[in-house]
């Protein structure tokens, strides 16, 4: 069950202009997002970003938005972001590990990562990087999701297993420029 850089995938959910202003803890929740971002850039694990009616929601939070290939970008109708396919078709889409951060955890979160249960895919929530507007909403979504196997992970606890032993020059930069 430990994350591996060579299974994992980043799914970024919904992270966009005009939902994010609503959201409790929303900075912390995109600090986390652009954070854990950074790092699987650096290690090479692919990053897919959902988009929930960009005509309504708006389009990502420019600052994340600016760090993807419009590859990784997936535009969505449902809720869940597997309903429709299409992640499972971009780059890392084929991952059996999804690393899951985005808005808002007890819609389009707790959807996708039931889905992603339901299609035989380990999931691994990261509780700083989700958010809704409401805090009794993620912590039922956590709770939820944690029921019907999801993990529920710190940050630090993705980046170390992603780097699995210390003493090598990447695990000096990433804990040099990530880790403080």
């Amino acid at each position: 069950m430990l994350m591996r850089i060579d299974r994992s995938v980043l799914l970024l959910i919904d992270l966009q202009e005009r939902l994010y202003p609503a959201i409790e803890d929303g900075a912390q929740v995109l600090d986390t997002s652009l954070w854990l971002t950074h790092v699987a850039q650096k290690l090479d694990v692919p990053v897919i970003c959902t988009e929930q009616y960009p005509r309504g929601l708006g389009t990502t939070m420019p600052a994340l938005r600016n760090l993807l290939p419009e590859s990784a970008v997936v535009e969505k109708i449902h809720f869940s972001a597997v309903s429709e396919g299409r992640i499972f078709q971009v780059p890392g889409g084929d991952r059996g590990q999804f690393v899951v951060s985005g808005i808002e955890s007890h819609v389009c979160v707790q959807q996708t990562v039931l889905d992603l249960l339901d299609a035989g895919r380990q999931v691994f929530v990261v509780d700083e990087a989700v958010g809704s507007r409401r805090a009794n909403d993620k912590a039922l979504a956590l709770s939820r999701m944690r029921q019907n196997g999801a993990s529920i992970v710190s940050r630090e606890m993705v980046v170390f297993e992603w780097l699995r032993q210390a003493g090598s020059d990447l695990f000096r930069e990433i804990s040099r420029d990530y880790i403080r």
